[in-house]
């Protein structure tokens, strides 16, 4: 999880990119990624509801 400080809750390609990047590493590790959420203000959003992170 992170935060957006402008307040946008809108996913960019770099989290995106670092969304994949974790899940590659967590792969390696034998950890599952179960989401990657951004806050914003007052929205968030979570990248395993766009279809980034496997479903379990």
């Amino acid at each position: 999880m992170h935060n957006h400080p402008s307040g946008d809750s809108s996913s960019s390609e770099a989290d995106i990119k670092v969304t994949r990047d974790f899940i590659r590493g967590g792969q390696l590790l034998k950890i599952d990624v179960l989401d990657h959420v951004i806050m914003g203000n007052p929205n968030q959003t979570s990248l395993r509801s766009l279809g980034y992170c496997a479903e379990f």
